[in-house]
This record gives structure tokens, C-alpha cells and sequence, in this order.
């Protein structure tokens, strides 16, 4: 049995102890684990490769829209398996960088395999047994497959497996609604693919406020077919190469079907502490899977600790880096720090692009009251710049609190949506998380940021606020 200082699962957001543990014990000895290529899901199969893949379909669609400024010109042609050799050869290059420096260290035992439990604090990870008092969880996460029958028979593409595609589909049904659906809807829309995507929820993208649900789907709904709050019940082997798909209508009853290429299976993310047998190890799951951690982090087992998508609360890569700070506090430097998800930021990088921090305006409401809360809206075609970029619909919202002018969250869609937010997350993470230097601070004009600072400048109370809404034709 081999003896670590310090057992890591995961090189994704757990690769960020390996530097400070050696600094500050130079002699240490670390077992670092991932039965998958090295870097995290983020790098590999997640928020990485599917930006390298929608950042060209982005150029596409602003090619499409220059006529409207006066600019002729003609798109000849898409590259789809090109497109996909630069996103694999560029991943390629950064998981090579990430194995040859876990290869080359000294203090690094780096094994490419699965880890299991088999008693507290000792694992088995391939013909190896090891042992540490400390142990560090970062697993990650794997899709979600519902269980629809005849989708196994027939074969389907999740957000892992599509990055291996070198063919693009005529035809793609996306199972599901949500951002996952929403950006590879984008991506092989604007590819060439007949995308048509079937969300369970009554709203397409049901995370997002309701109006900015709406807004995109019209707009999604210009370039594929949105189904809403139904659900996939059957899929079936057409016979000729291609998939039927089987459809009910979650209200009605009624059934719907369509016959397409390709399957995607976005329905989300599930736990992928099966593998590890966590209970062999006193390790407590929740009722999905998910690992249970306390407010620090750590698992029921003493010096285990638990974070980013192993824990199943925000699966997004700067909540995993966020939690895992966290953890380094609590488990190396002896505090006691509990995270704060006040302001977590996420982004959809659809067409249009979304992007949202805190509360949403039900919430809001909820919690501190219709009398004291104040909604800001303003649309980008209301701001100089806006109308110089033929912006039309979208828009800014934001969420105070009254009296205090306390941010209590923001929700934008719209061009570069994912820039803009992070002006009001800064604000959100200061003591008093006060939206008075956006509405004071000097903003350049004519630019985009003008938008947020007006939306601060625009604030109602949420009954008025619908009001604005109704005619505005947003509702």
C-alpha cells in the first residue's frame, strides 16, 4: 500500500492545490487521479471545446446580418470537420501540457485510471492500493441520459461525445431546453444542420427570466424549431439510417414525431460518484448521488473534502475554482470560511447571448417583499451605441433593493452579455454591494457598458415594470 501526503480525484479544479501544497511542504507526496484525459471536464469536454466551436458559428451569424449596414458580401462556405480539427487540436495541445507537467514531477504520482474506495481513506486506483489522511474530491460530473425507450437501441450524441464528430448532421433533434441545448442548437443551426430542439419545461431556457426566456426563443426560433414542455417518450430506428423521434405534450397528451439524423441528449448533468463508491469510504451522498458536504466543504469523513461539480451545487468552472479557494482555507490553512453564492455568474452563449447574476426577480420578491424591491430596464437600442449595431429587443435588467440601491441581481441579453455582467458581479462582491458607482461612475460614451449604467438609471417598481413589458411587446 503506497502512503500520500495528500490523495487528489480530478485535474480540473483540483489541480489548483498541487502548487500551494508543494510551496509550502516541498517534500510532499500527492496521488493525482483522473480515469479521463487530464484538465477537467471544463477543458475537455465542456466550457473549452464548445466555445471553439461557437465562436465560429458567432461570425457566421454576424456575417449574415452585414447586408443590414450596407456591406455585400457572400458566404461561400462552412468547414464543419475543419472547424472541428482546430477545437480538438487546440484542446489536444493544452491536455498535453497538463500531462507532461503531472508526468514530470517528483512529488506527483499521477494516475490515469479509475479510483474507487475501499475503506475510509484508502482507495484502489487500478492494480494500486493507496493511502492518505487527506483527501481531496473533485470528480466532476458525466451527462444525464434519460430513460427513454429506445434511445440506447438507437444510438445518440451527448455533449461529451459530439466533440469527436468529423460529419455534420443534416438533421439533429436536441433533447432538452437548456443552455446546453440552447448553445449546440446555435452552433449546428448555423452549421448547416436542421436543428430542432424539445425541452420539457413550459419555457424554453426556464432557468432565465421569463421575458428573457421568451426573447430567446423568438429570436433562437428565426434559425431552428423550439418545443416546448414536451417530452421525449420513444425513439425509434427509421430503417434508412435515420432516428424517429416520439414526442408528448406534457398538457395534452397528444403525441408529435420527426424523423432527423442525429440525436443530442442536453437534459443535464449527473453525479459520477457511482464509480467511486463513496460509501465504502463513510462518505454520505444526497438522494442523486451528489457527494454531501458541510458549509465548509468537507464530507462526513473527516479531511475529505468535496467541491465543484462532485458536490452537485453550481456546475460551472469559477464556482468549482471558487469552492475549491475555499477549501484550501479550511483544510490547509485551518479557517473556517463558508462560500457565498450570492453573485454567481453564468453565461449562455447562444444567439443572442445571455448572462445573469443573482437573484431573479421572482426571488427578489419573495424574499424582501414587492414594496422593496425596484426592477432597471433598458434596451440596447435605446443607447447610441446600440443603435449603431442595429440592436434590436434586446435588453438589460437589473434587481435592488429599495432604499439601499443593494444589487440584488442582473439578467442581460444581448451582444457580448457575458462582458457586461461583470461590471455588476464586481459590485455585488464589495461590503455594501451598492449599484451607486454604476449609476455615478463615468461611463464612455458611445459605448455598450452604457446600457447596464442606464438600466440603474431606469428603476420601477416591479408592477410598473410589467406594465413596460406588456406594450413593449415582451410578454
Amino acid at each position: 500500500m503506497k502512503k500520500y501526503d495528500m490523495i487528489i480525484v480530478g485535474t480540473g479544479s483540483a489541480m489548483n492545490f498541487v502548487g500551494p501544497v508543494l510551496e509550502s511542504n516541498p517534500n510532499a507526496k500527492i496521488a493525482v487521479i483522473d480515469k479521463d484525459e487530464p484538465g477537467g471536464i471544463c477543458l475537455t469536454r465542456a466550457c473549452i471545446p464548445s466555445k471553439l466551436l461557437i465562436y465560429p458559428a458567432d461570425l457566421v451569424r454576424l456575417i449574415e446580418n452585414v447586408e443590414k449596414f450596407g456591406i455585400d458580401v457572400e458566404l461561400k462556405s462552412i468547414d464543419f470537420k475543419w472547424i472541428m480539427e482546430r477545437m480538438r487540436s487546440k484542446i489536444s495541445e493544452e491536455i498535453n501540457k497538463i500531462s507532461k507537467g503531472l508526468e514530470s514531477s517528483p512529488n506527483v504520482d499521477y494516475y490515469q485510471d479509475i479510483a474507487e474506495f475501499i475503506a475510509p481513506y484508502t482507495m484502489k486506483v487500478g492494480d494500486e492500493t493507496i493511502t492518505s489522511k487527506l483527501i481531496l474530491l473533485g470528480a466532476g460530473s458525466k451527462p444525464m441520459i434519460p430513460p427513454v425507450k429506445g434511445l440506447s437501441d438507437v444510438g445518440y450524441q451527448t455533449s461529451d461525445t459530439l466533440l469527436r464528430m468529423t460529419e455534420l448532421p443534416e438533421s439533429m433533434a436536441i433533447m432538452g431546453g437548456g443552455f446546453i441545448a440552447a448553445e449546440y442548437g446555435h452552433f449546428f443551426s448555423t452549421m448547416g444542420s436542421k436543428v430542432t430542439i424539445i425541452g420539457r419545461n413550459p419555457r424554453f431556457l426556464p432557468d432565465e427570466e421569463p421575458e428573457i426566456s421568451e426573447l430567446a426563443k423568438r429570436e433562437m426560433s428565426e434559425h431552428m424549431d423550439i418545443i416546448t414542455n414536451h417530452e421525449v417518450v420513444e425513439v425509434q430506428d427509421s430503417g434508412d439510417g435515420k432516428k424517429k423521434v416520439i414526442a408528448q405534450d406534457r398538457s395534452s397528451g397528444k403525441k408529435m414525431d420527426l424523423t432527423v439524423d442525429e440525436i443530442l441528449v442536453a437534459t443535464g448533468r449527473a453525479s459520477n460518484s457511482d464509480i467511486l463508491h463513496p460509501e465504502r469510504g463513510g462518505i454520505e451522498t444526497d438522494r442523486k448521488g451528489w457527494i454531501a458536504v458541510n458549509e465548509y466543504f468537507e464530507t462526513s469523513q473527516p479531511n475529505v473534502w468535496a467541491f465543484g461539480d462532485a458536490d452537485g451545487k453550481y456546475l460551472f468552472t469559477h464556482v468549482a475554482n471558487f469552492e475549491a479557494r475555499t477549501v484550501y482555507y479550511n483544510a490547509f490553512q485551518n479557517k473556517k470560511i463558508k462560500a457565498n453564492y450570492h453573485a454567481v455568474p453564468h453565461a449562455v452563449y447562444s444567439h443572442p447571448e445571455i448572462a445573469g447574476v443573482g437573484m431573479g426577480e421572482k426571488e427578489a420578491v419573495e424574499k424582501y417583499g414587492e414594496k422593496n424591491v425596484l426592477i432597471g430596464f433598458y434596451r440596447y437600442q435605446d443607447t447610441a451605441r446600440g443603435q449603431s449595431m442595429e440592436a434590436k429587443d434586446d435588453f438589460v435588467k437589473v434587481i435592488v433593493e429599495r432604499g439601499t440601491n443593494k444589487i440584488l441581481g442582473a439578467h442581460i441579453i444581448g451582444p457580448y452579455a457575458s462582458i457586461l455582467i461583470q461590471e455588476v458581479v464586481n459590485l455585488m462582491y464589495t461590503p455594501q454591494q451598492s449599484a451607486n458607482p454604476i449609476r455615478e461612475g463615468m461611463h464612455i460614451h458611445p459605448a455598450l457598458s452604457e446600457v447596464v449604467q442606464r438600466a440603474f438609471s431606469a428603476l420601477m417598481p416591479p408592477a410598473h415594470y410589467h406594465h413596460v413589458l406588456e406594450r413593449l411587446r415582451y410578454t
